[in-house]
């Protein structure tokens, strides 16, 4: 299969592209930066405006679309949400507009997204057909997967609504296991906002199951079946870290220090659970957070393929 990824020097999109590759499929990664590309085939990009990149999308059979700055890096000024929108609105509407470009064929287009568009909702259990939330987070992520879902007409869509992405070499998880290293970990705020995790295997996974399932369309959850509290994931956190976790951090402070990061990303949550993507065939090799952090923290990682559920 011949494949074009954007985002893919990054966190997910580095150990896609080599699993992809040992699988023999052909990929090229659309980036600002040709030398930060560790494995796949480099093409130059600037996330906005079509250029020669573009024939690399309309001969594709594939597009993955892991494209957007870090949501949690530091306060959202007017700027900085300005970034957060406008990278991931602007490499999204660019690669609909090369894919119109090509000819009419099968093909796919997988688009990330987030549960952020479900907003803070307490305890309720979320899934593909919960209503979104408010808040910028949800804002952002309902024009994120509209853009996306223009390319409806020439491609089989398919949006993964990512929760947190675990493995321990970066992301949420490397940043959080920083304190614990000095036995100072414990829960954000009052520890009770949902946390909606996924192993980096089973993403990978689950993105390469959305490229070769030709049945599989629309937004799927790309969480784990068991979200937990935040207490909950920073005591198990210090379980497999053998350190405690009893040293919480006041929301005053992160509110203080963050503003709205803090109240949207940190201290709110959504408990969401993936009902489609299970129902239509695909399983976890990690679906509980012990295994997670146990693969994650032990750099166990197997060799990762789509899983089918009999």
């Amino acid at each position: 299969m011949r494949i074009a990824i954007a985002g893919g020097s990054g966190f997910v999109g580095t150990p896609l592209v080599r699993e992809l590759l040992a699988r023999g499929d052909d990929v090229a990664v659309l980036t600002r930066n040709p030398a930060r590309v560790q494995v796949g085939r480099p093409v130059l990009w600037d996330g906005r405006t079509q250029g020669d990149w573009s024939d690399e999308v309309a001969a594709a059979d594939a597009v993955v679309n892991l494209a957007g700055e870090n949501i949690a890096e530091g306060r959202w000024t007017r700027a900085r949400k300005q970034q957060l929108v406008g990278s991931r609105l602007d490499a999204t509407r660019a690669i609909v507009e090369a894919l119109r470009s090509g000819p009419n064929r099968d093909r796919t287009l997988v688009n990330a997204s987030a549960v952020g568009v479900y907003g803070d909702r307490g305890d309720e259990l979320l899934d593909e057909d919960s209503p979104r939330g408010s808040g910028f987070l949800a804002d952002l992520v309902v024009q994120w997967e509209a853009a996306a879902r223009e390319a409806d007409s020439v491609a089989r869509v398919v949006i993964l609504r990512f929760g947190i992405v675990l493995a321990a070499d970066g992301g949420a998880l490397r940043k959080m296991m920083m304190p614990f290293r000095f036995g100072a970990g414990g829960p954000i705020g009052n520890g009770r906002q949902w946390m909606s995790w996924i192993a980096r295997e089973d993403l990978i996974r689950m993105v390469m199951w959305a490229l070769d399932n030709d049945k599989a369309s629309g937004v799927y959850d790309a969480t784990a079946p068991e979200p937990v509290t935040n207490r909950e994931f920073t005591q198990a956190l210090g379980r497999a870290m053998h350190r405690p976790a009893v040293v919480p951090v006041p929301a005053i402070a992160l509110r203080l220090a963050l503003g709205q990061m803090a109240e949207e990303a940190l201290l709110a949550g959504q408990r969401v659970v993936p009902r489609k993507a299970r129902a239509e065939g695909f399983s976890f090799s990690a679906p509980t957070l012990e295994e997670a952090l146990s693969a994650a923290l032990s750099r166990q990682d197997s060799t990762i393929r789509p899983t089918f559920s009999n």
